[in-house]
C-alpha cells in the first residue's frame, strides 16, 4: 500500500471520488457504500473517523512489539489472501469495528444524526438502592448496528478464516458495551444526595484499546477443518460465527494460525522485521518503560540498539509582530534516535517465543 493511511481511510468518504485511483489498494470496500440505501451514506464520514481511531490505537498498542500494526496489514477482508488468520488479524477487526461504533455512537449522542439521539429507553425506572435511570445514555444499540452494517459487510468469505474475522468483529462490538461506565448526578435538599439520576457513558477509547489488547493476549486458538481454512473463499456453506464457534467465547478474540516471525524480514508475508526499525527518540517525556521496551525489542530479534545522532530544524525565537503576524527563526538543533541494527560480529537469530 503505497498511500498514506488517512488517504486509504477518505476513500470510505468519497468511495466514488476514489474508487478509481484506490482500486489496488488492501482495502475492500464494498459495494454497498455505492449500491445500498442512500440514507447510509449519512454514516460515512464516521465510519471512516471511527476505524482510523481504531488504526491509531492499534499503532499505539502494539508501538513495542515486533508486529507494530503496520499499513500493509490494515484490510478488513479475506478476498486477496494476503493476511493470515492470526491473533494480530484477530486485534486488528476487534479494534476497527469497536472504533466504528464508538464514533457512531458519539456522534449519535451530540446529535449529529437526524434519526439518532440519546438512549432514553430506561427512563423513569429504578436501577438499584437509591438511584433510577435518566439523562442522557450512550446509544450504542445504534453504534452498534450501523458498525455491523458497514463493517461486517466488507467479509464477503464463506470459509473458516471470514467466521474468525466476523467473530472478532462481534467481539470488539461487545467491548464497547463492556467497557461502558454509569455516571449519575446527586439530587436532594442541600445536596444531600437521597436520590441519583444516572446513565450510561462510554469509557474512553484509550481503555477499550487495553481491555482488547488483554484480550489478544489471551486470544483463543480454535481448530477448524484445515481443507476448509486452505480452500479460501471458494469453500461451500452458509456458516454463521454462533454455529462454529462456542457461544461462551463471544467476547474473546480468536485466531486460527500462529503468528509468523516478526524479527526477520519477509516479502511474501509483508513483514518488515525489525532491522533498522526506529525504536525511540530521546526527549524530555522518555519513559523508562520505553527505554526498557526500545531495548527488549531489539535483543528479543537478536539486535542491538544503535544511537545517531542527526541535526533536525525547527521554529524558534518566535515573536509576536504588530500586527497580527508571529515571526521566527529556524535553528538547528541535535536529536538522539535509536535504531535495531545487527549487532558487527554475530549473526541475527530469530526471536523466540511468541511474537507477542
Amino acid at each position: 500500500m503505497g498511500r498514506a493511511m488517512g488517504d486509504l481511510f477518505m476513500l470510505w468518504v468519497a468511495v466514488g471520488m476514489y474508487s478509481a485511483t484506490f482500486s489496488a489498494s488492501a482495502w475492500s470496500v464494498n459495494n454497498f457504500l455505492i449500491t445500498g440505501p442512500k440514507a447510509y451514506l449519512t454514516y460515512t464520514t464516521s465510519v471512516a473517523l471511527g476505524a482510523q481511531s481504531g488504526i491509531e490505537e492499534c499503532k499505539f498498542q502494539f508501538a513495542w512489539e515486533r508486529w507494530n500494526c503496520p499499513e500493509n496489514a490494515l484490510q478488513l477482508s479475506t478476498h486477496n489472501r494476503l493476511r493470515g488468520a492470526t491473533r494480530e488479524t484477530s486485534f486488528i477487526h476487534a479494534i476497527s469495528s469497536a472504533g466504528v461504533m464508538y464514533t457512531i455512537t458519539k456522534n449519535c449522542s451530540m446529535g449529529d444524526f437526524e434519526n439518532c439521539g440519546c438512549d432514553e429507553s430506561k427512563n423513569g425506572k429504578t436501577g438499584g438502592h437509591g438511584w433510577i435511570w435518566g439523562g442522557c445514555s450512550d446509544n450504542v444499540e445504534f453504534g452498534e448496528r450501523i458498525s455491523k452494517l458497514f463493517v461486517d459487510s466488507l467479509e464477503k468469505g464463506k470459509d473458516a478464516r471470514a467466521l474468525m474475522n466476523l467473530h472478532n468483529n462481534r467481539a470488539g462490538r461487545l467491548a464497547v458495551r463492556t467497557t461502558m461506565k454509569r455516571t449519575c448526578k446527586c439530587h436532594g435538599i442541600s445536596g444531600s444526595c437521597s436520590i441519583q439520576t444516572c446513565w450510561l457513558q462510554l469509557a474512553d477509547f484509550r481503555e477499550m484499546g487495553d481491555y482488547l489488547k488483554a484480550k489478544y493476549d489471551h486470544a483463543l486458538k480454535i481448530e477448524m477443518d484445515k481443507r476448509r481454512l486452505r480452500a479460501g473463499n471458494s469453500a461451500e456453506g452458509h456458516w454463521a460465527p454462533t454455529e462454529a464457534f462456542l457461544p461462551s467465547a463471544e467476547a474473546e478474540l480468536i485466531f486460527l494460525e500462529e503468528s509468523p516471525d516478526y524479527c526477520t524480514h519477509n516479502a511474501s508475508l509483508g513483514i518488515y522485521g525489525t532491522e533498522g526499525r526506529e525504536c525511540l527518540q530521546n526527549n524530555h517525556n522518555t519513559s523508562r518503560w520505553e527505554q526498557r521496551s526500545c531495548g527488549r525489542l531489539c535483543t528479543e530479534c537478536g539486535l542491538q540498539v544503535e544511537e545517531r545522532r542527526t541535526e533536525a530544524m525547527s521554529s524558534c525565537n518566535c515573536k509576536f509582530q504588530w500586527c497580527c503576524t508571529v515571526r521566527c527563526d529556524q535553528c538547528r538543533h541535535v536529536v538522539n534516535k535509536y535504531y535495531c541494527v545487527r549487532n558487527p560480529g554475530r549473526t541475527q537469530f530469530p526471536g523466540k517465543g511468541s511474537a507477542w
